[in-house]
C-alpha cells in the first residue's frame, strides 16, 4: 500500500508526557525522522509556547539551512495565543504549522476570538474541548468558525481516557458537522490494548497501573463505521487492517486528521507489521 494516505499522521510529541525527552534529544531526532524513508508520514515537531527559547538556541545549529515545522502548543489558554505566534513568527527557522490551545473556563469562544485576530495564514488551529454536557455546542461553534477540535484520548491516570462510548460520540458529532480532529495522549499502537499508563516498555515508556489504550487504527476504521464504538473496542488487528483500503484511509483522514505520539517509531513500526508500509 501506498503511503500517501498517512501523509502527516504522527504528529511529534517528544517533549510531553510520558516520553518527556529533552529538547538536545528531540529536535535531533526530529530532524533525523525528515531523513528517513517514513518522512512523509511526519508531522510538525509539538512544542509548548513556554519553550520556545529553548527550541530556537537549539534549532538553528542543527538545520541552518530549512525551517522547522512547528506545532505551538498554548496550554495557558487563548490569552497566551498573540505572544506565542509574535515568537515564532520572529524567527525564520520557525514554520508555524499549527497551534492548538485548551478551551478556557468559558469555552471555546475566547480561542476562537485569539485564532481569528492572530493565526497567520495557512496555520491551522485546534482548540482542545472539554469532554461532559457542553461538547457539541463548542464543535457546532467551531464548525463555524472553521477551526479544528483537539480531543484528549489518555493520560497517566485511568479517568483520563474516554471510554468506547464517549470517544465514538465524539466521532459521530465532528462526523456530522464535516469537522477534522486530531487526538492527543494515549494513542501509542495502532490496536486497542491493555497497557501501563505509559503505554508500553518502548518509546513512550510504561506505567505501573494498567489502562485500557485506544488503538490509532481502531479510530480509522470507527470514523467509517455505523457502529464506531464497536470498532474501538476490536484488538484483533489483522481483522481490522483488512477493512481499509487505500481510498478509506484517505476518507477517513478527512475526520481524523493527525494524533501527537511521544514516539514516532511505535506507529511506523505498527503499521509495518499490520501490512500498511513496506520499507524502501
Amino acid at each position: 500500500m501506498e503511503r500517501e494516505p498517512f501523509a502527516g499522521f504522527f504528529d511529534d510529541a517528544a517533549l510531553f508526557p510520558p516520553g518527556n525527552a529533552p529538547m538536545g534529544d528531540a529536535v535531533p531526532a526530529h530532524i533525523a525522522y525528515r531523513n528517513t524513508w517514513f518522512a512523509e508520514l511526519v508531522g510538525p515537531f509539538l512544542c509548548p509556547d513556554g519553550r520556545l527559547a529553548e527550541l530556537r538556541s537549539i534549532v538553528g545549529p542543527l538545520s541552518p539551512t530549512e525551517s522547522l515545522e512547528t506545532g505551538l502548543i498554548v496550554p495557558g489558554g487563548s490569552a497566551g495565543v498573540a505572544a506565542a505566534v509574535r515568537v515564532v513568527a520572529a524567527d525564520p527557522r520557525l514554520e508555524l504549522a499549527g497551534i492548538e490551545v485548551k478551551a478556557d473556563a468559558g469555552g471555546v469562544g475566547t480561542a476562537i476570538a485569539a485564532f481569528d485576530a492572530e493565526l497567520p495564514r495557512g496555520a491551522l488551529g485546534y482548540v482542545e474541548v472539554a469532554r461532559g454536557p457542553g461538547l457539541e455546542a463548542s464543535l457546532d461553534a467551531l464548525a463555524e468558525a472553521g477551526y479544528r477540535p483537539k480531543f484528549r484520548t489518555g493520560g497517566l491516570v485511568a479517568s483520563a481516557f474516554p471510554s468506547e462510548d464517549e470517544l465514538a460520540a465524539f466521532i459521530v458529532a465532528c462526523r456530522q458537522r464535516q469537522l477534522t480532529f486530531k487526538l492527543t495522549a494515549g494513542l501509542h499502537h495502532a490496536v486497542r490494548h491493555t497497557a501501563g499508563g505509559g503505554g508500553g516498555p518502548r518509546g513512550c515508556g510504561a506505567g505501573s497501573d494498567s489502562f485500557e489504550h485506544h488503538g490509532f487504527l481502531n479510530v480509522l476504521v470507527a470514523t467509517l463505521a455505523d457502529d464506531p464504538a464497536e470498532i474501538l473496542a476490536r484488538r484483533d488487528g489483522e481483522a481490522l487492517a483488512k477493512e481499509l483500503t487505500p481510498d478509506d484511509i484517505v476518507e477517513a483522514r478527512q475526520t481524523f486528521g493527525s494524533f501527537g505520539t511521544c514516539s514516532i517509531a511505535e506507529p511506523v513500526d505498527d503499521l509495518r507489521a499490520l501490512g500498511f508500509l513496506a520499507q524502501e
